[in-house]
């Protein structure tokens, strides 16, 4: 099975973080074959896959969204894709999962991120990082479109992903990683680092 991961590490960076994952995962979906710009087979756009990629999105938003109001800030986003879905994992340093308020107050931000996870997730849950580092891990899992599930779309797109990555430049930034976990080369993103601010506000 043809697996790639790729990581955007986020501890330290307070400005813009919903932005810079939504455009790390843009980026992500567009190499994988799931936005009809993508440039990889020049059909015509897919609404299917438009509208898939537009979901995944909404995730990360509310995903990193959820982690900067309760959790002080997330420390990684993580996007691991197989030819039949997509798990996107935000981990952060409060240990406590989430839950959904009782009764939403409409005078405090947020409260709707877990409805977003219910609605369009197939399924999601959170995981317990191991101390010393502590924390947890919320994931998703979401399905890809019906045409990139089929076994000769995967073989395409894993040979293309092999070429991509034989062509990039080994450059990490200290923000940015992607990895095939194939048997073919390691790929990297790189990012340019903002200035760096004060932490997260927790709340």
């Amino acid at each position: 099975m043809n697996e790639q991961t790729r990581r955007l590490l986020l501890e330290g960076y307070s400005q813009g973080v919903v932005t810079r994952c939504r455009d790390f995962t843009r980026r992500a979906l567009a190499d994988w074959g799931w936005t009809a710009h993508s440039g990889h087979d020049g059909r015509p756009p897919d609404p299917d896959r438009e509208e898939a990629a537009e979901d995944v999105l909404l995730l990360v938003s509310e995903m990193v969204t959820n982690a900067c109001l309760h959790a002080g800030g997330p420390r990684e986003l993580t996007l691991l894709r197989t030819p039949q879905w997509l798990r996107i994992e935000v981990s952060d340093g409060n240990p406590e999962a989430p839950r959904r308020r009782r009764e939403p107050d409409p005078g405090r931000p947020g409260g709707h991120g877990l409805v977003v996870l219910e609605r369009l997730a197939r399924k999601w849950g959170s995981e317990a990082v191991p101390e010393p580092r502590g924390g947890k891990t919320v994931w998703a899992e979401v399905p890809a479109p019906p045409e990139l599930r089929s076994p000769g779309r995967a073989a395409a797109d894993a040979e293309t992903t092999g070429a991509a990555g034989e062509a990039g430049a080994g450059e990490r930034a200290g923000v940015a990683e992607a990895a095939d976990r194939t048997a073919g080369p390691v790929a990297t993103e790189p990012v340019t680092p903002p200035a760096r601010g004060p932490s997260a506000a927790r709340s």
